[in-house]
């Protein structure tokens, strides 16, 4: 996989900075994605082993112009884009339903989901018009694109849309040599996850603490999707504590 040109958004904290790093130790070249700049300068000083210096692209995923602007930044500086990583993401709080603020609501789907569609699209576009044409994408789903939380009403739709665009991508880009997969992720460590171990809601109104995982497992594991070969996909994989609550939420 040596030489693979990924971007990924997010990539300023978290899951985007542990897949960072994986993807660096493995040899790929980098473009960072995020709102801010220091955040991302961070992550490309951990992110040791990339063949060339990591490109980092300040980027408002919610915004076409500048997703636009990213893609253009990768191609103007490695000539291509092998993998896009859509992660970026919000969590929107916790909140009942009939509490939840329509601007909240659409802050949450604006980037999670019209983000993601944004990106994919900017990536099907150079990717099929690149030479050698084609490339995978990984969506970041989540465990609440199958089993909500309570209290998390734009998060879970934001997520279940994500699966949406995950089968629309992955249908329309066969003609293009593009894989579109998606990653559900569980409990990992993370700015999301940070309060885990105190206590987490449960459908039964309970506060119950989770198991997390370390954040490198997410980034073996994208590793692992795209080092499938090109006429192989992992449409749906998750990866999770084996012990956390999921199926059922028990």
């Amino acid at each position: 996989m040596t030489g693979r040109i990924a971007i990924i958004t997010g990539a300023g904290s978290g899951i985007g900075r542990a897949v960072a790093i994986s993807l660096a130790a493995r040899g790929y070249r980098l473009a960072l994605a995020g709102r801010r700049t220091d955040a991302l300068e961070e992550t490309a000083a951990l992110a040791a082993g990339s063949p060339e210096p990591i490109l980092c692209v300040p980027t408002d995923v919610a915004d076409e112009a500048s997703v636009k602007a990213l893609f253009d930044e990768t191609v103007a500086r490695f000539g291509r884009v092998d993998l896009l990583f859509n992660n970026a993401g919000l969590n929107g709080g916790r909140f009942p339903i009939e509490d939840m603020a329509l601007a909240r609501f659409k802050e949450v789907v604006d980037v999670n989901l019209t983000g993601s569609f944004l990106c994919m699209q900017a990536a099907f576009r150079v990717m099929k018009a690149q030479v050698p044409m084609g490339g995978r994408i990984i969506n970041n789903g989540s465990i609440s694109a199958y089993s909500p939380r309570p209290d998390t009403v734009a998060y879970c739709a934001s997520k279940h849309g994500v699966s949406g665009l995950t089968k629309a991508g992955s249908l329309e880009g066969r003609k293009y040599d593009i894989s579109v997969g998606q990653i559900d992720i569980g409990n990992a460590a993370s700015a999301f996850s940070a309060a885990f171990a105190n206590g987490v809601p449960q459908a039964d109104g309970r506060l119950v603490p989770e198991p997390v995982m370390d954040a490198s497992v997410v980034g073996d594991t994208i590793l692992y999707m795209d080092s499938l070969p090109p006429d192989a996909n992992a449409q749906f994989l998750t990866v999770m504590p084996a012990k956390m609550p999921f199926i059922g939420r028990g």
